[in-house]
């Protein structure tokens, strides 16, 4: 490939999966007459992802090797009053990056889904809306400009409904996918507010000619107030990835989400969907830059995150759910390393945990389909010997999600704990807190899921639920003995290649990508005032060093303690965890409610919006537009002919008197205007 990006090589990317998207979701199914069958929808689907990774990554060497760029528009949709609507492509290291793990993460997901999704009526369909799927998050990642940026963010909302709500005949995940879009339309509304402040001030919807005007911008004052511009700018922004990166409060969402088949888990929830705010407010850094109180706000969302939703994971039996509350709290690692200024470290984390989380939430899915869709860990034990690759591929993904040093959660992880000790903003003293109690936390709760499946005494026979479907459309087949069995080929050859960048990827790419120049024109930092990648620049000495280094800090010796206390607890003494559950009840209480934010949400928030809702419809619809606008004028105008209408009597000396009468007024008028 050229130093110089080509168009047509760059448009493939995303329009491979899109093809596939419509020949499985429209030939493959009743839309389109089921001309395609099983078979043919996956080879499609499957081909055109594979052609959209070997681009990115053939792009990814021209941008890392020849130090390739592109920034074009391609084309023109329309002109409002100089406002220019485009479709553009922008790839740089960021962009090129993110294509990549999008890419090869789906590639991993369509390969498993073959074996997953075996006997599933809806097996073309689901083909469809991963591709599909795939095309908008390509879309949301290449764009140059805010519009294209948000036809993305808006598509991946889109199919992310379909995909939670897939199980249409399952009332919760019905109710999963509802609650899904509704959340993520109140982040959209802030998200598009942020896009209109700059359009309105900026003048522009493109990346460049916006960062271009981003200082004049800050020093601008919101109207009628004293903040600055850029800060509601930024925060409107970030409310919009509140939203899709599940942040406290706007993550309800996410965990109910897992009412969906488990390879969309993978996808939506590990490597792509969730991340695109992430990605978003990296991808602004020149705005947030102008902000401390923007970035403070930021790292305090952040760090609540990270640590209240990690004590969520500790009290789940659903293996998926586990997985899906270590997924928010990762979420929120990465949004305080975007408030503490070190974007690259959030979009390194974004990276690193995109393999481990999807290693993950796919062996979480093995797991289920070798125990004949038995969700609850509670009933599981000893399926180490039964599905040796599952297990093993878990155990490497669960030591690189809670920092096990050389492993790419390391890297990533200390990282962003080390950026936050070297901030200086106000919130940084809680953050450093909720980061470092996060360490124990997640291996804890990491832990513990990985010792009540894979080890221990075998419970899967006492389930009083033996038979339970995950979603009612039978076990893929798997009748007669239920005693656990490893999975086919389909899914764990997944596992393994997710597992390969699990291990290694951090330790390769640390260098480039934090002290590089893997990210010189593609995220900015203003160093004179956010010095913290200037001193872990200071402070690294290679990634050996760094390794050998965690094993003397505190939060290496925090994630074993959380492994040896999960052992304890679960391994050695079971009777442990229901005494402390018994010592504190309400505190259970609390955290089995999810701190009750689902219960304010509908009897609250929910209540006061259709209060308002009603009352809008009752007093400005019914009474104000209704009665007193449309009735109103022609009660008025009814009112007026009526008394008019006694005027033109069809008499001559009624005439005369009404023109007499009109004189005497206009004297009148005249006299009293000029006395």
């Amino acid at each position: 490939m050229s130093q110089t990006l080509q168009a047509s090589t760059l448009l493939a990317v995303p329009l491979a999966p899109l093809a596939g998207a419509v020949l499985a979701g429209v030939f493959g199914t009743q839309l389109g007459g089921n001309w395609l069958g099983r078979k043919l929808s996956h080879t499609f689907t499957i081909l055109g992802v594979l052609i959209a990774f070997v681009l990115s990554a053939l792009t990814l060497q021209s941008v890392v090797v020849d130090g390739a760029r592109f920034n074009e528009t391609l084309y023109t949709w329309m002109v409002v009053g100089g406002l220019k609507m485009e479709v553009g492509f922008l790839v740089d290291g960021l962009t090129a990056m993110m294509m990549c793990v999008v890419t090869f993460v789906s590639l991993m997901v369509h390969l498993y889904t073959i074996g997953y999704m075996e006997e599933d009526e809806g097996y073309n369909r689901f083909f469809g809306y991963i591709s599909l799927f795939t095309f908008s998050m390509l879309m949301l990642v290449m764009s140059n400009n805010m519009l294209q940026l948000f036809f993305g963010w808006e598509a991946v909302g889109l199919v992310s409904y379909l995909l939670i709500g897939f199980w249409f005949n399952k009332p919760s995940a019905i109710f999963a996918n509802m609650k899904a879009f509704l959340v993520n339309r109140v982040g959209d509304f802030g998200f598009i507010l942020g896009i209109g402040l700059i359009a309105a001030y900026g003048g522009t919807l493109n990346y460049a000619e916006a960062f271009a005007k981003a200082g004049e911008l800050g020093k601008l004052s919101f109207p009628g107030t004293d903040w600055m511009l850029v800060t509601v700018i930024c925060i409107c922004l970030f409310i919009g990835a509140m939203g899709k990166s599940a942040q406290f409060p706007l993550h309800v969402w996410l965990p109910d989400s897992m009412e969906g088949p488990t390879p969309i888990s993978a996808l939506i929830h590990a490597a792509t969907m969730v991340t695109a705010g992430i990605f978003m407010v990296a991808r602004m850094s020149p705005f947030y830059e102008l902000s401390d109180t923007a970035l403070n706000f930021v790292l305090v969302i952040g760090a609540i995150t990270a640590l209240f939703m990690g004590f969520l994971g500790i009290i789940q039996n659903d293996i998926k759910r586990v997985v899906a509350y270590s997924t928010l709290s990762q979420l929120g690692y990465m949004t305080v390393a975007l408030g503490a200024s070190a974007y690259s470290v959030a979009v390194f984390h974004l990276m690193t945990h995109a393999f481990f989380k999807a290693l993950l939430f796919l062996g979480a899915g093995s797991v289920i389909m070798g125990m004949h869709h038995n969700q609850d860990i509670r009933w599981m034990g000893g399926v180490r010997k039964y599905m040796p690759i599952t297990w093993i591929t878990s155990l490497l993904g669960s030591l690189a999600l809670i920092g096990t040093p050389f492993f790419s959660g390391f890297y990533s992880k200390d990282s962003i704990i080390e950026a936050v000790a070297e901030s200086h903003l106000p919130g940084a003293g809680f953050a450093y807190f909720a980061v470092i109690a996060g360490v124990f936390v997640t291996a804890f709760y990491s832990f513990r899921m990985y010792f009540l499946v894979f080890h221990g005494k075998e419970r899967y026979d006492q389930n009083p639920e033996a038979h339970h479907d995950d979603h009612g459309h039978g076990d893929h087949g798997h009748h007669g003995d239920h005693s656990p069995h490893e999975s086919p080929w389909v899914v764990t050859v997944p596992l393994v290649l997710l597992a390969i960048p699990s291990v290694l990827i951090g330790y390769m790419t640390i260098d480039p990508m934090l002290f590089g120049d893997f990210f010189k024109d593609a995220i900015f930092v203003d160093a004179e005032r956010h010095h913290v990648m200037k001193e872990l620049g200071e402070a690294f000495h290679g990634p050996v060093a760094m390794a050998l280094h965690a094993f003397s800090t505190l939060p290496f010796w925090l994630a074993l303690g959380g492994v040896v206390v999960s052992y304890y607890m679960y391994m050695v003494n079971p009777a442990v965890p229901a005494a402390i559950k018994r010592a504190f009840q309400p505190l259970h209480t609390l955290l089995e409610n999810k701190y009750y934010m689902d219960w304010i949400n509908e009897n609250i928030l929910a209540r006061a919006a259709r209060g308002l809702g009603l009352g809008l419809w009752k007093g400005g619809d019914q009474a104000i537009i209704d009665g007193g606008l449309v009735n109103g004028s022609w009660k008025l105008v009814g009112w007026v002919s009526g008394i008019a209408r006694h005027f033109q009597s069809g008499y001559l000396y009624h005439y005369a008197l009404v023109m007499i009468l009109g004189v005497f007024l206009l004297m009148t008028w005249f006299v009293w205007l000029n006395p």
